[in-house]
């Protein structure tokens, strides 16, 4: 397995009297597609949020690429690349002007076309944020975390709200970008997202990590316990059906 880039020992983050991290401990390893699964309120956005440096821990030590976060939390800062919402994003600025506004800041030398090759938003070059479909929002915010070329990005709940042929465009996208040797964390309620495209979950339930796997071997201890499903499994799904009979095409508004 690759080197390990991201290490968290004992991570806690209290408010109050809350503790909404519970000393949680896991590693991500290099080039790999890792996973963040939970239910609402299980802790997987504060860990992220910690180790993204948006947010103070009340314990634990996290190192990201070799660097400390208690004492290099500018030197992680440059290497990672954090997805935005579309209402972080400058409303009157199109599409290449936001780019441009975002390599300014990070001091990088980026073609703004070639980055919106990268997501197939060249068409969409003079358009506002505003003025983009749901999947097409998600696209260019995954294209700014690519700006200063992060050697891991984070994606939080990357494809929700998008119609079959967005999503799976995104899937291809994710997978694209960690075939350029960039570390991907995402977390994503969709179980069949995250069988899909990632190397290993993590299962965070009120702040404890209570499994952290490959997919399949989670599914395989599963079916080992003894579990079976109360309905046969086909090899397709209804999403399919639709992919099948619409075409993968994306049709944007």
């Amino acid at each position: 397995m690759s080197n390990t880039i991201i290490s968290v020992k004992n991570l806690v983050k209290k408010y109050g009297d809350f503790e909404a991290v519970k000393s949680i401990s896991f590693d991500v390893h290099e080039g790999e597609i890792f996973g963040l699964l939970g239910p609402n309120g299980a802790g997987k956005s504060t860990t992220l949020e910690i180790i993204e440096t948006l947010r103070t821990k009340t314990s634990g030590t996290i190192t990201v690429a070799g660097f400390d976060l208690d004492t290099q939390a500018n030197e992680i800062k440059k290497i990672i690349g954090v997805q935005l919402q579309s209402s972080g994003f400058y409303p009157g600025l199109n599409l290449i002007e936001l780019i441009n506004l975002f390599s300014g800041l990070y001091n990088e030398d980026v073609n703004a076309m070639e980055l919106l090759d990268k997501v197939n938003l060249r068409d969409k070059a003079k358009a506002k944020v505003k003025e983009l479909s749901g999947g097409q929002k998600q696209r260019f915010s995954i294209a700014t975390t690519l700006i200063n070329n992060p050697k891991i990005i984070f994606l939080d709940e990357p494809t929700t709200g998008l119609d079959p042929q967005a999503r799976r465009n995104l899937w291809e996208l994710i997978q694209d970008i960690r075939k350029g040797g960039t570390t991907v964390i995402l977390t994503t309620h969709y179980m069949d997202e995250a069988e899909l495209l990632c190397d290993r979950v993590a299962i965070i339930d009120q702040g404890k990590i209570i499994a952290i796997e490959t997919p399949d071997n989670l599914v395989d201890n599963l079916v080992a316990s003894g579990f079976e499903r109360p309905k046969e499994v086909k090899k397709a799904n209804l999403e399919d059906v639709f992919i099948s009979l619409t075409g993968r095409t994306i049709r944007e508004d």
